[in-house]
């Protein structure tokens, strides 16, 4: 099947099989890659179709074997190294952050680095405060990494293949709660640039821009706001390094209001950054100032009615954005 509905683990999956067969130097490393096929099934079928030597288990050690796809892209190959879950690339970090980001920069372009290192996190069902980080924040004040979001099955499709075939570091974030959503996938498709912005729902009274599981919940948030009148313009960014501003800009155009959801903590997080430079660029533009949803200042807790309450949800997407247009007739 080319096109047709799946889920958004099978479109990782057959976006990895698709450059595997396309590159042999395309390999995957990481823990139960190999004949486990992965803890969320992204790999399921590749050992048995391409072997040990480009399917790799490896020990449980997330520094060793993330640096050693540094390596493997140094002396040619094209790794992806899948972290079981983004709580774990904290080992990680001095080979992400410190090797792949520096890398070319630091050899003037003579060793590029083609390596994806691909990432499971958010909050997921009761994992606990150590298995329920966003950790998009560190990343993205990374020069030298690029960070892609990708938050629908067309968009795994494209994003990882764009990833592998490019020489640059590239983070693929994952959300554990989207593996099993279904959605649309054409594999035929002409790709959008890896890092455009989508406008997922027009609207002219108010801008959300999201990325990851919150483009699911802001796209229910808006329909709800369009029973009360106001419709909201929702924006998936695709990508937290480099952000589509130009996408944003021309919203904020229409719209003159801007809302940032996220699920990461509000402190210092991506929305953060989005707000603080959209404010500058479009400052004479906005009616009136900047509003983020994110999660809270704490811990994820274990207890199910506390994690959720910890982070946004529709309720409160739609209250916040309601409150941002009630005087919205009063505007010119």
């Amino acid at each position: 099947m080319k096109s047709g509905e799946c889920l958004y683990w099978q479109a990782l999956n057959r976006a990895l099989d698709a450059e595997m067969v396309a590159d042999g130097d395309v390999i995957v490393l990481g823990e139960d890659v190999g004949l486990y096929g992965g803890s969320y099934r992204v790999t399921e079928g590749l050992y048995a179709k391409y072997g040990e030597w480009r399917v790799r288990d490896t020990p449980i050690s997330e520094g060793s074997f993330t640096g050693l796809g540094v390596g493997a892209a140094l002396v040619g190959l094209r790794p992806v190294v899948e972290i079981m879950t983004i709580n774990f690339a904290l080992l990680a970090l001095d080979a992400i952050i410190n090797m792949a980001a520096k890398i070319p920069f630091m050899s003037g372009g003579q060793f590029p680095m083609p390596l994806v290192v691909r990432m499971p996190g958010g909050v997921a069902r009761q994992l606990a405060a150590q298995h329920s980080q966003r950790l998009e924040q560190t990343l993205m004040n990374v020069p030298g990494l690029r960070i892609a979001v990708p938050a629908t099955p067309q968009d795994a499709w494209w994003q990882l293949r764009q990833a592998i075939r490019s020489d640059e570091p590239i983070v693929v974030l994952e959300h554990e709660l989207l593996y099993f959503g279904k959605g649309p996938l054409d594999e035929h498709a002409e790709a959008p640039p890896m890092h455009r912005a989508r406008v997922c729902r027009p609207g002219d009274d108010l801008t959300i821009v999201t990325y990851s599981r919150m483009r699911d919940l802001s796209l229910q948030a808006a329909e709800q706001l369009a029973e009360k009148g106001i419709e909201a313009e929702v924006i998936d960014l695709r990508s937290l390094r480099p952000i589509d501003w130009d996408t944003c800009i021309r919203s904020l155009g229409k719209t003159h209001r801007l809302l940032v959801v996220e699920e990461d903590s509000c402190f210092a997080g991506a929305g953060a950054e989005i707000v603080a430079t959209l404010a500058e660029r479009c400052f004479f533009t906005l009616d009136q100032a900047p509003r983020r949803v994110a999660g809270r200042e704490l811990p994820i807790a274990y207890n199910a009615r506390l994690e959720a309450a910890s982070i946004p949800s529709v309720s409160t997407i739609v209250a916040v954005a309601g409150a941002m247009c009630e005087n919205k007739g009063d505007l010119p």
